[in-house]
This record gives structure tokens, sequence and C-alpha cells, in this order.
């Protein structure tokens, strides 16, 4: 895709380049600002990076332009800008007149969405109009001149059909459910051919229906185009072709030696002429020259070779290059490591260490990582632990943190064979690459071959765990396990929690906000059942990314003192490349234009990587884009013919049974896998074979996460790639402008909020169950104030001692989910054989909230890339049954979500203002009401469900807007809409501060687009408030906490809006990562319109300007007054009127606010 072609022109470098950890930063020219620059237009909904688009399918012609043509026409760009038109030969005046006919007819049949644009369709129609015969070598030469805006090539049948041809026989909960026929039906496999091709004709360029004053396109605007939008649809697309022959005329005439535009033209068709794959052929099968990773290119040959090539169209707007890190190892301790293996290496094991290893464990480390000196932060860690101290190490990923902890134990072990140890670990691929690394040392330690290690998580059979309780020496488990299984049965694990000498946290970073509390607990309830077993000997060890404050936030979630803090990385590391790419436009002459996809992109860069033999990880925000992903990268593969490519890459992410999981771990772990499509799932420190190369598909909801998956590559001394390919939406075309941010701006402290009485009652509950509390005995693990939430919700008997109380009996663990997560779960049955080999195989398991937008009677599944038609789904018995399918639509849900109150249980004021905040209990509905089959961005087919709702019960905030300020906004033409959600947002942004909230603890709702900007106005109006809720349910206490601050968070969500000098929006005002809309529906003045109003401040009217009556746009009504709520009983107002607000220089601040500040603080 990338490859250089020989006779290319060659391309300015849109790039300098600086060595060192210094910026490498893009050479932006002004017309290449304005095309990257964060506008609406630009923004495609989620379903853009759904695409599975059929260019990513063999296209002979779809590689680019003709040597010659490319040539040519790259040249001919800025002349046709500045020079007259010149004249045409006659030949493209003819051909001009069979551009028009194909492009009015493709024009008609896009309008249309249901009209097939298969060449035998098109080419009676363009006949009709030409009255002439229509041959293939002409759309060719149309095709050479337009390479990148028109596909022309076959397609397999079964690929451009609407309906499955497993259809026939869904069940279905509503009797009156009816497919629209298929106008594909035609090209069905009636002959029995699996093999089928049809040759189809389109332009690659979207068809779009904007909203005038945003030139926003919603993917489900109604599938039909105006006669004049079709008339303006055709204009530009000849007034195009025309541009496209003036180019290639004009750079024809400027050449040294002038060409034939004609001849150059039909010399370059040959090329664009199909081929039916399905007919035998003479040509010769390709040879690949596949490269293996031990001789993989150096990583910038590979970027040279992106850059060179005739495809690369100036994407990479950013590049930062990170020298290679000499290590460093401790002092000069030398130690003798003598060992009687033959292939031991007795070189000297100088280590910065108090105390020698033993001869055991160097030669263990010696043959299992061959390892001969530790490095200084090893050293240092190691040293801290045998003087008793805990210890965090906060380095960079890949810098052997494992040796620090895995060292002690063995240690220990040698000292002590009764000696146990906990390692605790966020996700079980991780746990099961540790677990194997440690049995790898084991087996080399002579002495200690025998230490039994086992898992202990949710996967576990009830029959082994007995024998790992009773006889092992190691386990490996997480937090859910010492929460529901572990502790609530500390008497069968007191042989192991009493010799307990080691407890390892791993990826401390990733407990944070409301896990990061619960685990807080978990970890104190645990260190009291130890210390009652008479073991407080335990030793503390966490390991991290690089954080801020590291020892503050070891402290809190484990509760102890004496920490010694490693941050100096002493690890080598090889020279890294990071890169912003940003998707090139469709058509470059159309600076605001629409971008090309950024999944297609992606996976193209992707299989260019595994393809040199660089071993790639691809990394994809939700589980849906994995799969796509999976699947457009195996079409890619197969369009190329690289058939020995297909088995080396798998898709990895929740959801798939323990047996696939083990097995892509087994295969990504001994290194027989080139390529890896995954969530966040493999973003922690898994060593999946010595990554060469990370590509990011889309803004990974935070610079933490994006440094975390960058960090994945690069072993050692090794080059490695990052690439971050931005999405549409504004978070990452605001890193495409500010690309310095992602590595300069520091990183956020972790918040863990131990003073959150709601998630503290669960774990004294379940704490009160293990055994019963004493406060004066439990308040170093419970805090000072504990007693009175013991007195409040606990049971008191005669003796002082506090039980738990019966609501929360027999099993107190079952009622407080640590991760929010709902236990009940749908299984995926898999019954393609059933009816051959009675064989159903369940292949996934999902979440009931996942299941809910996922299986749906008549839509697409889709696991390891392959897609499945749900048959049939049965909520009594929670469980889907699947067919696998051959199709290239998705199904996309027709669903919405309503968030509301229902009952009132506070009131507040807010300071200085009349209005009120209010808090009780809220309904959050989701209705899927049916689903669209989508193939391109377009919609095929709408089917209606009948499906019942689906509600949960949480608690949370609201605030009215007042009705004055939506009057205003309409006035001066803004969207109430805009500016309630983005007054959410920004609210959001500032709850850190208050509720120690981190993303997804506090949810909002989001204002939907599709709903918003439609043309039909919606039945469903929503009330105008500002709405916060728990996201996780009713026992985090998050919104709380953010409703006692209520004044304080509006204040300063209006003093970031007015701080903030971006002009639309940006991350630091309006805009957050998880918003579920994409952050598309904002408006950042009717933001701070929305915020002034609630604090009752002053409004310059005059100030607003009022709307343009050019591109005033008569929005829908889809915003109400909101109405009250009822109250349980009646409630008093809290006042903060006894609250003394300063800032930073002691002054006391005004009702109104004038003199506040960035930082505020509460006495």
């Amino acid at each position: 895709m990338f490859g250089r072609h020989p006779l290319a022109p060659p391309r300015p470098h849109a790039i300098k380049r600086k060595q060192g950890n210094e910026e490498v930063s893009a050479e932006s020219s002004n017309a290449a600002k304005k095309q990257r620059k964060s506008t609406p237009q630009s923004q495609a909904s989620s379903v853009d990076d759904q695409d599975l688009s059929n260019d990513a399918v063999a296209d002979p012609g779809s590689s680019g332009k003709s040597k010659a043509v490319a040539k040519a026409s790259k040249k001919g760009k800025q002349k046709a800008a500045d020079t007259e038109r010149p004249i045409w030969p006659e030949y493209f005046n003819e051909l001009f007149k069979i551009y028009k006919a194909l492009n009015t007819v493709i024009a008609f049949c896009s309008s249309r969405q249901q009209i097939a644009t298969t060449f035998s369709v098109v080419r009676t129609s363009v006949e009709r109009i030409l009255r002439k015969p229509l041959e293939l070598a002409q759309v060719a030469e149309i095709k050479a001149i337009l390479p990148d805006l028109i596909r022309f090539a076959y397609t397999p049948a079964s690929q451009i059909r609407v309906h499955s041809d497993r259809t026939s026989g869904i069940s279905s909960n509503s009797k009156d459910r009816a497919e629209s026929p298929d106008p594909y039906e035609a090209f069905s496999l009636k002959s029995g051919r699996s093999d089928e091709q049809v040759l189809v004709l389109e332009f690659v360029e979207k068809v779009k229906l904007q909203r005038p004053d945003l030139d926003y396109n919603p993917i489900f605007s109604a599938p039909l185009l105006s006669p004049a939008d079709v008339k303006k649809l055709i204009e530009k697309r000849n007034e195009r072709f025309q541009l496209a022959v003036d180019e290639l005329i004009l750079a024809c005439q400027a050449m040294e030696t002038p060409e034939d535009p004609v001849a150059l033209v039909q010399k370059a068709a040959r090329d664009h002429i199909p081929l039916d794959p399905t007919l035998p052929t003479e040509q010769p099968t390709p040879s690949h020259n596949f490269i293996s990773t031990d001789s993989r290119p150096s990583i910038e040959d590979v970027i040279a070779e992106i850059e060179g090539g005739e495809e690369y169209r100036d994407q990479i707007v950013f590049r930062k290059i990170f020298d290679t890190k000499e290590p460093q190892y401790g002092s000069s301790l030398v130690v003798s490591a003598l060992s009687e293996d033959p292939g031991f290496n007795q070189s000297v094991f100088t280590v910065g260490l108090t105390k020698p290893l033993s001869d055991s464990i160097s030669a263990g480390l010696n043959l299992s990582m061959s390892v001969t000196k530790l490095y200084s932060h090893q050293a240092k860690a190691i040293n801290a632990l045998r003087e008793g101290k805990h210890v965090i190490v906060s380095t960079g990923t890949a810098s052997g943190k494992s040796i620090i902890y895995q060292v002690p134990l063995l240690s220990m072990l040698e000292e002590d064979r009764d000696t146990t140890a906990m390692f605790i670990f966020p996700t079980k691929a991780l746990a099961q690459d540790q677990k194997a690394a440690l049995e790898h040392l084991l087996a080399r330690c002579p002495g200690l071959e025998d230490v039994k290690v086992a898992t202990y998580d949710g996967d576990t059979a009830m029959n082994k765990r007995q024998g790992i309780r009773e006889t092992a020496s190691v386990i490996f488990t997480n937090f859910d396990m010492i929460h529901v299984s572990i502790l609530p049965h500390e008497d069968t694990w007191r042989r192991f929690l009493k010799n307990m000498k080691l407890l390892v946290v791993d990826e401390l970073h990733y407990y944070n906000g409301t896990l990061g509390c619960h685990t807080a607990w978990i970890m104190r309830r645990l260190r009291r059942v130890c210390a009652a077993l008479g073991n407080r000997r335990t030793q503390f060890v966490s390991c991290s990314a690089t954080i801020g404050q590291p020892a503050i936030h070891m402290k809190s979630i484990f509760g102890i003192e004496d920490i010694e803090v490693v941050t100096e990385d002493g690890s080598p590391a090889g020279r890294k490349d990071f890169l912003v790419w940003s998707p090139p436009l469709v058509d470059q002459l159309k600076a605001n234009g629409q971008r090309a996809s950024s999944l297609t992109e992606a996976c193209t860069l992707f299989k260019f990587l595994i393809a040199k033999g660089v071993k790639t990880i691809l990394f994809c925000k939700i589980r849906k884009t994995c799969e796509l992903a999976m699947k457009t990268v195996r079409a890619q593969i197969a369009a190329d013919g690289r058939t020995d490519l297909l088995d080396r890459v798998r898709a990895y992410r929740g959801g798939y049974s323990q047996q696939d999981r083990r097995e892509i771990e087994k295969q990504a772990f001994s290194g027989k896998l080139l390529g890896i499509v995954a969530t966040n799932a493999l973003e922690l420190g898994i060593n999946i074979g010595s990554l060469d190369a990370v590509v990011m598909l889309g803004f990974p909801f935070s610079v933490a996460s994006l440094r975390q998956q960058a960090g994945r590559a690069g072993r050692r001394l090794q080059d490695s790639l990052a690439v971050m390919v931005a999405d549409n939406f504004p978070l990452d075309q605001h890193f495409v402008q500010n690309p310095n941010e992602i590595w300069d701006s520091p990183m956020a402290d972790l918040i863990v909020d131990l003073d959150n009485e709601v998630i503290l009652e669960g774990h004294l509950q379940c704490a009160a169950d293990e055994m019963p509390i004493l406060p004066k005995n439990d308040e170093p693990y419970f805090g000072h104030n504990f007693k009175a939430l013991c007195d409040k919700k606990l049971i008191k008997d005669k003796e002082g001692w506090y039980h738990t109380h019966p609501n929360f009996k027999p099993r107190p663990s079952s009622h407080v989910a640590i991760r929010g997560a709902q236990d009940v779960k749908y299984s995926i049955m898999d019954i393609t054989d059933r009816d051959t080999d009675g064989r159903v195989v369940v292949i996934e398991e999902i979440e009931v909230y996942r299941a809910l937008f996922e299986i749906y009677e008549g839509g697409i599944f889709m696991h390891q890339g392959d897609t499945y038609l749900v048959n049939e789904v049965s909520h009594d018995e929670r469980c889907a049954r699947v067919v696998k399918t051959d199709v290239s639509w998705l199904t996309t849900p027709r669903d919405y979500t309503d968030i509301d109150p229902v009952e009132t249980s506070r009131i507040r004021a807010i300071r200085g203002s009349p209005h009120r905040a209010y808090f009780g209990k809220i309904t959050v509905k989701t209705v899927v009401f049916g689903f669209f089959k989508v193939r391109n961005n377009s919609i095929l087919d709408s089917v209606d469900l009948d499906t019942p709702p689906f509600e949960r019960e949480t608690v949370g905030m609201w605030i009215n807007v007042p009705s004055s300020v939506l009057d205003l906004m309409r006035r001066k033409g803004l969207s109430p809409a805009e500016a309630i959600h983005a007054a959410e947002h920004t609210v959001l942004n500032m709850s850190p501060l208050y509720a120690f909230a981190t993303d997804g603890d506090i949810k909002t709702e989001c204002k939907i687009p599709e709903k918003e900007y439609a043309a039909k106005e919606s039945n469903r109006k929503r009330p105008a408030r500002l709405i916060f809720y728990d996201g996780s349910g009713k026992c985090t206490g998050v919104s709380a906490k953010a409703f006692d601050h209520t004044s304080d968070l509006l204040l300063q969500a209006l003093e970031r809006l007015e701080a903030c000098q971006c002009e639309t929006g940006c991350p630091s005002c309006i805009e957050a990562a998880n918003c579920r809309s994409g952050y598309l529906v904002t408006n950042k003045l009717g933001a701070k319109l929305v915020l002034q109003s609630i604090l009752d401040l002053p409004i310059d009217e005059d100030a607003i300007p009022d709307a343009d009556p050019e591109v005033a746009f008569n929005m829908p009504e889809t915003v109400v007054e909101a109405t009250s709520v009822k109250a349980r009983t009646k409630i008093e107002v809290e006042d903060l009127e006894d609250v003394q607000v300063e800032n930073e220089a002691g002054q006391a601040l005004h009702p109104d606010g004038a003199a506040l500040t960035r930082t505020l603080r509460i006495r």
C-alpha cells in the first residue's frame, strides 16, 4: 500500500526533524491547518469507525494513479489553479459525456440507497442515455483520471446482499416485523457457487445530508436525497472531472518533453480494467518475499518507505523521536554466581545489592532471562525490601519491574519453604503472563523447582480451589477474588494468610477513582484479617507506570507507612518514533471535505507493518471496533493474496471464552503471532513477544492511556514505533493540532476518596462478617470517623462489637460490586453446525448492558472478525443463538436512553442565586426499537424491533435550566441542546476537584446528533436540565459528593470556560473523552450562558452575536422547560451561607463570584 513506486514523483517532506527527545514538528501550511481544523463538518459519527468499506477488498485500480498520470497530475495542480482552462482534445470531450452519464446514473442510485450500483445495472441506464454501447475500457479510462474517487472492482456476490441467506426462520418478538425486500436478490447465490463475483461501480465519496450552519453529516440521516441535492452532487462531481483533466493537460504541456495526455490515460487505463478473480488467469502468482521478524527493516526505514509510497498523502502530521537510552547498572559489588549447569554463563554477576544473591537465584536469573546484572532501580528496590520497607516502583514500560518482586520472593522461599505470597493483577491475561514467567524462573533455580504456583481467579475450576488453598505457595489473583472468595472464607485460607510474607500489586495506576476506593478498603480488610492471624510482617510491593505522587497513591491504597519510592529508571530503551497520523481528505481539492475512514487507515498501516515483519498491536477503544478492525484487516490481507499472514493475526478483547483467551495468549507469548487487534485488555504490561510497533485507532480516552499503549512497543535496545491514528472527533483533532500536549503535559494525580461513606459502609458490612468490628482495635484500618458510621449502619452487641446488618446477609460481598459491573451475562451460542453434527458452541459471554445493544434478532454479531447472524434471543435463558454468515453489512441499533429523576431526597441552595440543585433517585431507561443495516456508512435497510425497555436505578443530582436563558438562546439562534450538553461536560470536567471522580464514575445525559439535527422534529422532548448520576449504580456516592459542592462546581466550571482561550471548545473546557455522542452537539457560548443563568450572574445580551440569517438553521424543538420532581417527604433546603469561600490570596468572595480564581478551597 505504502510501497514507493519507482516512477512516482518525489514528495515534499511534511515534517522537519530534530534528534534527541525534541519535538519533530509538523510543517503545516495554512491550507493544511484548515484541512485539519476541528470543525463539526469533519466529524463522522461512530459508524464511520465501523467502516467495512469495500475499498478494503481487492480493487485492481484502487492502489493509486498510474505512473504517468500520477506524475503528471501532481505537477499540474498548482498550474491549473493559476492558469486559464486549457483546450481539451476531442477525446476528453467524448469521455466527459460518458462520465456525465455515469455520474447521473450513480447519483440517482445513491440517492435511493436501495438500488445496486453494479456495473450491469449502471451500464444499461448509461447506454440508454448515450444511445451507444458502454465499454469496460471507457470506464477504466475515467477511473485512471479519478482513481481515488471511483471504485470499479469485483466483489463477492454474498457481500453486496442486504439480507443474509440465513435470514429465513428467524424468530421475532414482533409479529408485524418484516424486512424490506432485498434489492440485491438478483445477485444471490442461486447457482450454488460460493465464489460468485459481481462487478461494482460506485463513487468512493459518500453522499451527505448536511445541516447548513454546521455542515454536519449524521450517519442516520434520511436515506433519500432531494432532487436539488442530487443535482448539486452531480454538478460537483462533474466539476471535479473537469479540474482533473485540466491538471493533466497542463502538466503534460509543462514537461521538458511534452507528452500526449490521451496516450497517458489510455495506457494507464489498462491497469484499471477489473478482472474476475474466479476466472482462470495466466498471470503468475506474486512472490511476497516475506521478511522474518529477525531481519525486519529498521523503523526509520519503514517510516521512510511509508512517506515515499505512492499512496502517502501527508498523513504524518507530527513526529517525535525518543533517543536510545543506555542502561544504568547498580554499584560494583561483585558476587560469585556459579552453577553446575553447563549452559550457565559464568560471567561476573554485578549488582548494586547490599547482600549477594544466592548461587541458585543467580543461576536462575541467568538461565531463564539471561540476566547477569541488575539495573539500578532493581537493585535499589530489592535493597529496600531487604531492609523491611514497603516499595513502589514507578518506571517506564518494559523496565524489568517483575524482577523486583521475584528475587525477594525466591530469597524468602529459600529461607522458609512455608512462605506464601500473593500477586495481584488487574487482568487475567497479565496474570497468566507473569505466572508463566515466575514458573520459568523457579524451574531454573536449583532447590526451588517444586514450588507450587497457581492462578486463583474466576476461571479457576471449583474442584481445584481447595487444593490451591492447601498447597500453593504463590497465587496469582485479583481484588475481585479477594473480595468475594478469599476474605468471606478466610477460615479456609488461614494457612496461606498466616504465612504470607509478600503481597504484590502490579499496575497500581489502574486502581483509581471508585475502583481505587474499593480496592483500598479491600486491602485494609485483608491486612486486618492477617493481623488477627498473627501476621503483621507482610511486605507490600507495587509497580506502576510513571505517575504523579506514587508514594501518596500507594499509601492511599495500602494504608501503610515506610514506603521506599523508586522512580529513576535504569533500564535501557531503544529509539522510539511516535507519530500522529491524520487520515487524508478523500478529495484533496476540498479543504473541508470528507476524510478517509480512520479505521481503514489504521488497518492499512497495521497490515503494511506486519507484512514487513514488524510485530504490531492495533489498539481499539471498544469491542465492536476491535471486531470491525479484525474483519477489515483480514479482508485487506486476503485481497493482497497474503494468505501466509491470515493465521498470524488474532483479535483479543474482553468477552472471549476462557479457552479462546488462553489459546490467543499462548500464541502471543510464544511469538507465533505477528499482529494482534485488541482493546485495552492488552494495554497493561504484558510481554506479547517483544512488540515492534503500536497503532492506536483514535485517542484512547486519556493521555495516560496513550502513553501506556505507546510503551507496549520496544524491548531493551530495539527500535520501535507508536502511531496514533486520529479519529474525526474533536478530542482527537485537538491533539492533531496540539500534539506536544501528549508528552509535555504533566501526569494527572490519581484519585482515591477514602471519605466516601457510601463505599465505606459496604466494606464495613463485609469486614464485620469476616470478623466483628471493635472500634478501638480497627481504627488503624478504617479511620477516625468510622465509628459513627458503624453506629448508624451496623448492629452493635452488648459488649461493644459491631456485626453485619441483616439486610446484607448472608453474603455481604454480593451487595458491594467493586467494578459496578452486573453479574448477569448472556451466552452467545453458535448453532451453525447444530443440524449436521448437533454441535453447539458457546463462543462468548457478554454483560447484560452490552447484550442490549449487540444481540437482537436479525442483527449481526461479530467474533474474531467473523460475522454471525442472531437467530434467536431468549431473555429467560439469557442466551442468544447465532449462525455464521458471510455478509459485508453491519447492524447498528436504533435506540434512545432517557435519564430522568423520579424522586427528590435533597435540595441545596446555589450560592447567590434563587435557583436550586436537587438530589435523589434517577432512572436510566434504554429502548432498542430497531436496527439499521449499514454498509460503507450508508443505510441499506431499517428494521423495527419490539423489545422491552431496559431500566436501571441509580442516584444523582440535577439542576433545572431557567426558562429565561432558554428564550434568550432561541432568540439568538443558539441551540439549547448544544448549550446544555456543553455545560454538563464542563461541570463533569471539574468534578474530580470535589467528588474525587474519574471517567465513568459520574455520567450525564449526552445529546445525540441523530436526534438533535434530524430533519424531522422528534416527539421525544427532553427537559432542560443539567443532570449527573452515579455511573456504577447506587453504591458509589460520587454524585452525592459533587452535590455537596454544587456552587463551587458551577463557579469553577464557569471560570474554566471564561479562562480557556479556545474558540469552539477543547478538552480543557467542554470536551470529555467519554461522551457518547463524540461531543458533536456542543456550543461553548451556550454553555457559558447556561452556567451564568443558573448562578444568577448578569448576562450582556447585546454582546451575544445575532444569528446570521444566511446560515441560521431552523432547528427542531428538542428541549422543553423542566418540571419539578416529587419529593419523598418535606425537605429542608440545605443552605451554604455558613461556608466561607476564599481565593488563593485569602480574600472572601462575593456571591457573584467576581473575585473567583482557578483554585478554590472550603473552610
